[in-house]
């Protein structure tokens, strides 16, 4: 394998870029994992989602802003490290990387479950393994090779979202003969609108926030493309009606025909559970090809994403030289496998570990997103500061800056504090915080030991090709 020292390929093509930006944040948490949340605060969950898809809404309205003046596959993690110090970058580079590594073993057992109910002969790791393997090749060939794999599997979220949107709504209007469920009925029935208090839906709100993680990807993929300033707008700009169509509007309809408290509401999954009561024929199969493509998307952009912020982390310094470089195709393919090596691992451990020590290692990446979004907002406070001091303007502003990007920041301290009181999540939160510090203790070891900055931004190695 000849290594080159050019940097990442420019092989993502706009509609590949287009098509992650729409639907790359869709994963088998919507079809299946909101049924969960519907069934904990009722019809009301559309004020979690609304809440949390605004957040999402304003964070990547601020990281556009940065990834648009200084595109970089590194994202945020670079921009935490030139606003606010390399240590900033390096804990949440990492911590990233290692939500993005743990997310493998999660989608490569859930892709399995589906397969060996097709399948029972076959067992479980090696549908795993098989599946893991597949997506790890082709992100191993070129960048083009990941952009086509995910423009298809996004196109099937989008058509099976729309289509589902399209059957449920010709219910509601009564146009489906047949169907049990019709109008709007059931978002007051059963004790209504909140039946289980506003504290329910903060709890939904904990759990559906982190179902947004991925937003960002886009930013880190359209530094692969040929116009990343144009794609990053693109995307951001498309966030609100994204979030508003396919999250609020599914669950809204969901909500809508389905009672709350149905007992097969959680364990179906929402989109079943609403397909079966209208009556389509053959809906858990159909829901099941829907989630197997989903999770396939997300692991496939789980192995990209953290191959891409090691090869980020490595240019600055930050990870084994090795994974900094790229092969004559212009991929980090040291990077890829480096990445694909430690999800096996976590593979092999969720098949082998206890539960509960595999629980442990899922309660560190916990509150990782809302780190990912607080170390977002402060980077981009502390940049157009300096923007200002300059005289600079941007070209893709945050809205209402200063006041808004404040609001964000207390808003997820507020969010990380509410967590950190209610039992069923302090996990999560020590989980996160002990791997964060013991990040901190080793980078600020690997700093006094190399002579490197800590607390100033370290200079960055061009990564990408021209």
């Amino acid at each position: 394998m000849s290594v080159s020292s050019q940097g990442l390929s420019h092989g993502l093509k706009q509609r590949h870029v287009t098509m992650l930006s729409i639907a790359g944040v869709i994963g088998a948490g919507l079809f299946v994992g909101s049924g969960h949340a519907i069934a904990e605060a009722g019809p009301a969950v559309l004020i979690a989602y609304a809440i949390a898809g605004l957040l999402v809404v304003l964070v990547m309205r601020m990281l556009g802003e940065m990834a648009v003046a200084a595109p970089d596959t590194g994202s945020f993690s670079t921009y935490a490290d030139r606003a606010i110090g390399h240590w900033a970058g390096y804990i949440i580079g990492w911590l990233y990387w290692w939500f993005w590594v743990l997310v493998i073993p999660l989608e490569a057992n859930a892709a399995a479950t589906i397969l060996h109910t097709w399948f029972a002969g076959v067992p479980m790791w090696l549908f795993a393994l098989g599946i893991t393997v597949l997506l790890t090749i082709t992100n191993l060939f070129s960048v083009k090779n990941y952009g086509e794999f995910e423009f298809w599997f996004a196109l099937v979220k989008v058509v099976a979202i729309v289509a589902f949107l399209a059957i449920t709504g010709a219910a509601i209007m009564g146009f489906i003969p047949g169907s049990q469920v019709s109008g709007v009925s059931q978002l007051f029935a059963h004790g209504g609108f909140m039946p289980n208090g506003f504290g329910a839906v903060l709890g939904a709100m904990l759990t559906t926030m982190f179902t947004f993680l991925g937003t960002e990807i886009v930013t880190i993929a359209a530094a692969e493309s040929d116009n990343p300033q144009q794609q990053i707008t693109k995307a951001t700009n498309s966030v609100v009606w994204r979030i508003s169509l396919f999250y609020l509007g599914s669950i809204f309809v969901v909500t809508a025909l389905v009672a709350w408290n149905d007992p097969l509401l959680a364990s179906s999954g929402s989109y079943q559970r609403t397909l079966e009561l209208i009556g389509i024929p053959n809906a858990k199969a159909i829901v099941d090809v829907v989630v197997l493509i989903s999770v396939a998307s997300c692991l496939n952009s789980a192995l990209y994403t953290a191959s891409r912020m090691l090869y980020s982390l490595s240019r600055r310094g930050d990870a084994l030289r090795q994974f900094g470089e790229t092969a004559a195709n212009g991929t980090p393919q040291k990077a890829v496998l480096g990445s694909m090596v430690v999800g096996f691992l976590t593979v092999i451990a969720n098949y082998l570990m206890p539960k509960a020590v595999f629980d442990i290692l899922l309660a560190t990446s916990g509150t990782i997103a809302l780190l990912v979004y607080l170390v977002i907002a402060i980077s981009q406070l502390r940049m157009r500061q300096r923007m200002i001091a300059k005289g600079e303007t941007p070209a893709f502003k945050m809205w209402l800056f200063p006041w808004l990007t404040w609001a964000v920041i207390l808003f997820i301290c507020g969010v990380v504090a509410m967590m950190a009181i209610r039992p069923e999540h302090q996990i999560e939160v020590i989980g996160t915080g002990v791997l964060a510090l013991a990040l901190l203790v080793v980078g600020w070891a690997r700093s006094r030991l190399f002579g490197t900055p800590w607390s100033k931004s370290r200079p960055v190695v061009a990564a990408a090709r021209s």
